[in-house]
């Protein structure tokens, strides 16, 4: 395995184990073929598809990467760090992981209420129709029963209208906090990394105070390219791993061929300057 930036390499995906549309294999064979050869399943709250998934990549010769990404509430907002690395069978991280999923069904029902009340009946047992796993019903499975009724076009608009602050639908929920999920996948031997941090709606002192914590307490690494950033951003975030001396990330953050934002593979390589979090992995 190489440690240069100029590796394919994609560290940021979901599987139908949580809310993607394709199994560990599908992704494993669209990232292969797409060019990739490094490679992590990172299902939300959720390890049950690694063995499936490295299986996969180990079959196509490919280099694999355990992988998690965690839910955390920081500051009164939903953010994400990804695991890499990780000891997929390690009891701790396994233990907190099922306590973060708990919450998801009682979510779910009052969500699904909302919408009733908006006049869009059957929403939970619609959105259990597109969970491939029951423990991890999402606010992207009521998308797309929404979209599947007309409601909405497709995904995107939905996250305009419903599912959202102070929109039907919108359900808060507390997860993991920073330090327990740093604290899983360190103690796992992963690597936690600042998914997509252009997805954020805090300040760039909060940002700032997020960052500076992530790093007290073990963090390493961030995303720099990512599905959901800019080319803009890229730059943006290149500098602040330079800043905060974090390790750079890349990964497409890809779900489905029609909704994500980027395919397996797809993205701009990491500028050469910056480290790359995979040459811990070396």
């Amino acid at each position: 395995m190489t440690s240069k930036s100029s590796l394919n390499a994609d560290l940021h995906c979901h599987s139908v184990v949580s809310d993607g549309t394709l199994t560990p294999e599908q992704l494993a064979e669209r990232a292969y073929s797409n060019g990739v050869r490094l490679w992590a399943l990172t299902d939300h709250d959720e390890l049950g598809g690694q063995e499936r998934a490295r299986a996969a990549a180990s079959s196509l010769g490919m280099d694999y990467l355990s992988g998690v990404e965690i839910s955390v509430t920081w500051m009164g907002q939903t953010i994400h760090i990804v695991g890499l690395g990780i000891d997929a069978a390690h009891a701790g991280i396994l233990e907190g992981l099922r306590r973060t999923r708990e919450g998801r069904g009682n979510r779910a029902q009052q969500m699904a209420e909302q919408l009733l009340k908006a006049g869009i009946p059957g929403a939970y047992e619609g959105a259990l129709h597109f969970a491939g796993n029951h423990e991890l019903i999402s606010r992207t499975h009521f998308a797309r029963f929404l979209v599947e009724q007309g409601v909405c076009r497709d995904t995107d608009q939905v996250f305009k209208n419903y599912l959202v602050e102070d929109k039907p639908g919108y359900v808060p929920h507390l997860w993991a906090t920073l330090d327990d999920a740093v604290a899983w996948i360190k103690g796992a031997g992963g690597v936690a990394v600042i998914a997509h941090p252009g997805r954020y709606k805090l300040s760039a002192m909060q940002m700032d105070e997020l960052y500076k914590h992530f790093k007290e307490i073990g963090g390493m690494a961030i995303e720099v390219i990512t599905g959901s950033h800019s080319p803009n951003q890229y730059q943006t975030y290149g500098k602040i791993a330079q800043h905060y001396g974090f390790l750079a990330s890349r990964g497409s953050d890809f779900h489905d061929p029609e909704e994500s934002y980027i395919d397996l593979g797809a993205l701009p390589h990491l500028p050469d300057h910056l480290t790359p979090v995979w040459s811990l992995f070396h």
